[in-house]
């Protein structure tokens, strides 16, 4: 029997499951103070429920000084006043639970904030029992370590002063001139030293902790980071790599966390610059590390030299790109699948049409990526069309990753005009905007000042209008996606078969198990297009299961702009 079957024949409980992605501070605020909160969440598991999603992922909710939202974490125990207290996260999560919703926490553990208990011990002193607890080195050559650049632009170096006791102040103005710490992403956001068993084991305790409160697994944040190639630490190194011992660290937290536990867990690893085959190891069914990963090479195929660079989305591309994760996986591992979440600008307007053809394109992308083989993610506001924010002034930005990639722009002589236009397509923040609720003041978000602008376009779009639009309803197709994923075996573990791989706006595949066989076709343009593969008898007589026009064609050759269609062959 080959792994295929035996998936087919005991497969996970998230083969069919759909997970939906909350962003708390812009999901819905409860208190008036113009950030979402536990609160808000808890007031709107009514609308999960209905649009039928197994898991929430909730982004970080844990104290944090929120110098890049909440991925920079001051303690791990503890909820941020922003969002609420402990008791009201044990009473979101039991109300989950009664609705057969698991909830998955963000583990962010390949740094902390520099205001966590541990930084602040470990950036006393050189000779502090935590000083190895992060990754201190000294300077190279009258500069630092290495050439490594920090996600959020400068170097991934700096100095703290002797003594700090976080940002809040310093007992001491004095610094190590010859001692850098590394943080590959913000400076506040120090990179913990996975090499020392004492980390390990004080992530692992912490894990353990969060389980036994009842969360159901962790999307564990660019978690590949946390093993480095040590001998690039010091040296003319220009960009970090994994470490080998990833596998070790990964199996070794699989046996002291996860081992033993309620099978119904799930763990998904963020891994940029994973590979197929990388992922093939770490999610391997025998090799005890991680359920699925989330790789980014579809969502990198337009960044040309720099993540905000616009380039026009070449359809042939991202089809080779998602068809070889297909391919690459179907005998071994697991594939995560998204189109957007915190970190990428919103998928119809990055990948499909987000003005005259908005509903008909946020659905067909929701159905060529549900009806892939994998675990689809639904990001807050996708299962309306929400779409980029459309600012237009650098002030109404948030986000440190645009912030300061605009600063270093400008000062090295860019155009506004052009790197805010760059901003409006690329910017994280465009998926941060408020969920759009109804047509009220701050589309219903908040009853005080938002703590990011809402998108004008609220009134417009927003749940309560898509909900009552009938066929036009973008959550009413969300819906039918996730029943169909439900129901449908071949959905969940048949085999994927890309067609017309060459043709630039058609995605047509299949998706075959036993004796059944779907054939999904979509249309990625805003013009009619003739499907030849659709004028076989058997296509042309295949009943439609889904289709995102109101008048299904049955029969039909031609598909519509963004029209898409799954058949069933038979």
């Amino acid at each position: 029997m080959s792994i295929s079957e035996q998936i087919q024949n005991a497969p996970a409980w998230w083969s069919d499951a759909v997970v939906y992605q909350i962003y708390p501070r812009s999901f819905a605020d409860s208190n008036g103070d113009g950030i979402g909160d536990l609160g808000g969440i808890r007031s709107k598991l009514g609308h999960l429920q209905d649009l039928g999603v197994d898991v929430v992922w909730l982004s970080p909710i844990y104290a944090s000084p929120q110098a890049d939202n909440g991925y920079d974490i001051s303690d791990y125990q503890a909820i941020d006043p922003l969002f609420g207290t402990l008791e009201e996260f044990d009473a979101l999560l039991a109300d989950m639970h009664s609705r057969g919703i698991k909830l998955v926490m963000d583990l962010v553990v390949n740094h902390t904030s520099d205001e966590h208990a541990w930084f602040v011990e470990s950036a006393a002193s050189r000779t502090s029992p935590k000083r190895d607890w992060y990754i201190w080195r000294d300077g190279y050559q009258g500069r630092e370590p290495n050439l490594w650049r920090s996600a959020f632009s400068g170097p991934a170096w700096s100095k703290a002063p002797l003594g700090i006791s976080g940002s809040t102040g310093s007992t001491s103005a004095e610094f190590d001139d010859d001692q850098y710490y590394l943080h590959l992403f913000a400076a506040k956001q120090p990179d913990l030293n996975w090499e020392n068993p004492e980390v390990r084991s004080a992530v692992y305790e912490m894990m353990n902790w969060w389980l036994d409160r009842g969360v159901d697994g962790f999307r564990m944040d660019v978690i590949n980071f946390i093993a480095k190639v040590q001998e690039d630490l010091v040296g003319d190194s220009e960009s970090a790599a994994m470490g080998p011992q990833i596998h070790e660290y990964l199996q070794e937290m699989n046996a002291r966390v996860f081992a033993g536990r309620d099978a119904d867990l799930i763990t998904v690893g963020e891994m940029p610059g994973v590979t197929v085959e990388d992922a093939k190891l770490f999610t391997g069914a025998d090799r005890l590390e991680l359920d699925m990963v989330f790789q980014f090479e579809h969502v990198g195929l337009d960044h040309g030299d720099s993540k905000f660079t616009n380039l026009k989305l070449d359809l042939v591309d991202l089809k080779r790109s998602l068809s070889r994760w297909q391919t690459g996986l179907a005998e071994s591992g697991w594939n995560s699948l998204y189109l957007g979440n915190h970190d990428q600008p919103r998928s119809v307007s990055r990948f499909g049409n987000d003005g005259d053809y908005r509903i008909e394109a946020a659905t067909l992308l929701a159905t060529i990526l549900h009806l892939h083989r994998g675990t689809p993610y639904i990001y807050q506001g996708d299962e309306i069309g929400m779409t980029n924010a459309g600012f237009t002034a650098i002030e109404q930005y948030n986000d440190i990753e645009s912030v300061n990639w605009f600063a270093e722009s400008i000062a090295a002589g860019d155009e506004p005009d052009v790197l805010l236009e760059s901003l409006r397509f690329r910017s994280r923040d465009n998926a941060r905007t408020p969920v759009q609720w109804d047509t009220s003041e701050n589309a219903g978000f908040t009853s005080g000042t938002p703590w990011i602008g809402v998108n004008p376009n609220s009134t417009e779009i927003n749940v309560e209008t898509d909900r009552a639009a009938g066929d036009r309803s973008v959550f009413e197709h969300y819906k039918r996606l996730i029943a169909l994923r439900h129901s449908s075996a071949v959905v969940a573990l048949g085999d994927f078969e890309l067609l017309e791989p060459e043709h630039p706006t058609l995605y047509a595949f299949t998706r075959s198990l036993g004796s059944e066989t779907l054939l999904i076709v979509g249309n990625f343009s805003n013009d009619r297009m003739d499907a030849p593969l659709l004028d076989s008898s058997e296509a042309r007589n295949a009943p439609v299961l889904l289709s995102n026009y109101a008048e299904a064609a049955a029969g039909a050759t031609e598909l519509r702009p963004w029209e898409v269609r799954v058949l069933q062959l038979h």
